[in-house]
């Protein structure tokens, strides 16, 4: 695969994974935090960090 082409596929697939948690959390009345912009950065890691991180109360 070309670099380009790859680079290109990761930013699209990571601007759709925040838009996806940030419109997620707006349906479900969450709060998004930073899990977003996580998101833009480490892609998958952030989508499981958002559904599957718990604050301790």
């Amino acid at each position: 695969m070309d670099l380009a082409a790859f680079l290109l596929a990761t930013l699209v697939a990571h601007v759709g994974f925040a838009i996806f948690i940030a419109g997620h959390a707006a349906f479900t009345g969450e709060d998004a935090g930073n899990w977003p912009y996580i998101t833009l950065a480490l892609g998958l890691a952030g989508i499981a960090g958002y559904f599957f991180y718990d604050e301790w109360d």
